[in-house]
């Protein structure tokens, strides 16, 4: 059921491309995703090129698929060193269920880019000066999105 359902929505994102977002399989291993997020405009990370592993469990759907940040990226809820994505993070953990789409996780990771949220963090001092420092904030992760997500 599981690689029905994964080649399901490979097809549907290839038939529908999404500006903000990409992905596919790596060489031909269906459990095993590479995407691309690109920053949202509007946002620090505007102009980046963010790339994301993404794993699906056996028992997909019934289970959450795995997503982690493979560039490096300035954020409250994703982990500097490893790109795990806070677990307050409810698509891909308490609010799971077996219609969520993987569009509908990369549309959801585009959103937190966008709209942080303090008070889940993997990253407690981000979040401090996300919360105190906002212009602080901003300026650091748009230097680290111009050192790690554009390719300078």
């Amino acid at each position: 059921m599981a690689r029905r359902r994964i080649q399901r929505e490979l097809d549907d994102l290839q038939r529908n491309p999404l500006a903000l977002y990409s992905a596919g399989p790596v060489e031909e291993d269906l459990f095993n995703w590479q995407g691309t997020i690109i920053g949202p405009p509007g946002s620090p990370y505007s102009g980046g090129v963010f790339f994301i592993r993404i794993q699906f469990p056996p028992d997909y759907p019934f289970k959450p698929l795995t997503v982690n940040f493979q560039t490096k990226v300035y954020h409250p809820n994703i982990s500097s060193n490893v790109g795990t994505i806070c677990c307050c993070h409810a698509i891909l953990k308490e609010q799971w269920n077996p219609s969520v789409t993987i569009s509908e996780v990369l549309r959801s990771i585009c959103s937190l880019l966008t709209d942080p949220i303090p008070y889940c963090t993997l990253e407690r001092e981000i979040a401090h000066i996300y919360e105190n420092q906002r212009s602080r904030y901003e300026d650091t992760a748009r230097t680290w999105t111009q050192e790690y997500a554009m390719g300078n």
